[in-house]
């Protein structure tokens, strides 16, 4: 399966790169399958698109198929991940493209699934499709990096997401925000793009956030809320009690009153219960596997201080998102978290950062 003889264009570049953004605009909202993007061709010009359906069906292969209004023979399909093999909750994407005449298929990234893994090549091949793979391969490991993790370690990808004064203060005595509306709007995005969101009991107490997502028309699409509070301490009068609605809402606890636990169980929050350490914290790794097992894939946490140390200690996040002010709070700003800036600087060595739309804030990107 060498792509050394795959020759590519720089049509096959641009379509390609289209399918991506179709996949792309599906990211954190497939559940556990993985977002896809596919565009056919014939003769030089687009005749269908499609792109993995919410809460991950119809597949995008499916989709481009079955709206495309041409005749589909003689066509070539670009689409960002390899073709599926196997038999789930709906056929095999491959047996459609087959039976549908296709006569080229070329993809970026082979699947990771072994129940796909390398044969959809093989399979094309065996029934005279012509079949390419690597077109933009760096793009596709890249993109499908935090559904290459959640196949290879059984754990939801972590985002981390962090709001700093330019002296590392997370807090301030006077403003309700450190950073500004527009780096706002991205933690709103950052909020769309991951399916859950977790948080302490403290920042629940102390906050009273909502955890939505509220970028216009994007509501719908707000994850699931995740809190660890060990004692049940969440408020009848708190945002999240009030707005949990159809299993929107975990909370992880160790103990707590029975006649709470009716309440929140009533109020449709889910409740897992698990064990404390030495410490009398939570075992992280426990409840990301937690995480995983009930259908989320892309974690994003919220935490303050105390959270993101651990996180951090335990070398959690897969990815940090550093939101910097370019003012200082001095004496007004309560939270330093400079050690814990020194440890990301030190563990994640891969920098990027977004400011050229952001006022007078920086965003930093770490990645490991």
């Amino acid at each position: 399966m060498s792509t050394g003889k795959n020759k590519f264009n720089q049509k096959d570049s641009f379509f390609m790169n289209l399918a991506f953004n179709l996949a792309r605009d599906r990211f954190g909202l497939t559940g556990e399958n993985p977002p896809v993007g596919c565009v056919i061709v014939k003769n030089n010009e687009i005749i269908s698109t499609g792109q993995t359906g919410l809460k991950g069906r119809p597949h995008a292969e499916f989709n481009a198929i079955k709206s495309c209004k041409k005749n589909l023979k003689e066509s070539t399909m670009y689409v960002s991940l390899e073709p599926c093999t196997h038999y789930g909750k709906t056929p095999p994407c491959s047996n459609l493209i087959i039976k549908s005449k296709i006569k080229k298929v070329i993809f970026s990234i082979t699947d990771i699934d072994k129940r796909t893994n390398g044969k959809s090549f093989k399979l094309f091949k065996s029934k005279n499709i012509i079949v390419k793979n690597g077109l933009l391969k760096k793009k596709g490991n890249k993109f499908y990096e935090p559904y290459i993790y959640n196949k290879t370690k059984n754990l939801p990808f972590v985002t981390g997401k962090l709001a700093v004064s330019k002296d590392n203060f997370i807090y301030s005595k006077k403003k309700l925000r450190i950073t500004n509306k527009y780096s706002e709007k991205i933690v709103h995005l950052l909020r769309y793009v991951n399916d859950s969101i977790l948080i302490s009991s403290k920042t629940l107490n102390a906050d009273n956030p909502r955890l939505n997502c509220r970028l216009r028309g994007l509501s719908n699409f707000s994850p699931k809320r995740i809190i660890l509070d060990r004692h049940l301490s969440i408020k009848k009068n708190s945002q999240i009690y009030l707005t949990s609605i159809n299993n929107n809402t975990i909370i992880f606890y160790n103990k707590g009153e029975q006649k709470k636990i009716n309440l929140l169980k009533k109020k449709g929050i889910k409740l897992i219960k698990l064990t404390v350490n030495k410490d009398n914290l939570f075992d992280l790794k426990l409840v990301l596997k937690n995480i995983f097992s009930i259908g989320c894939r892309n974690l994003l946490v919220e935490g303050g201080k105390n959270l993101t140390n651990s996180f951090l200690k335990n070398n959690l996040f897969n990815e940090f998102y550093l939101f910097k002010n370019s003012n200082k709070l001095g004496s007004t700003g309560k939270f330093n978290v400079s050690t814990q800036l020194h440890q990301l600087a030190f563990k994640y060595k891969n920098k990027s950062n977004l400011n050229s739309f952001t006022g007078n804030d920086i965003i930093n990107i770490y990645s490991k």
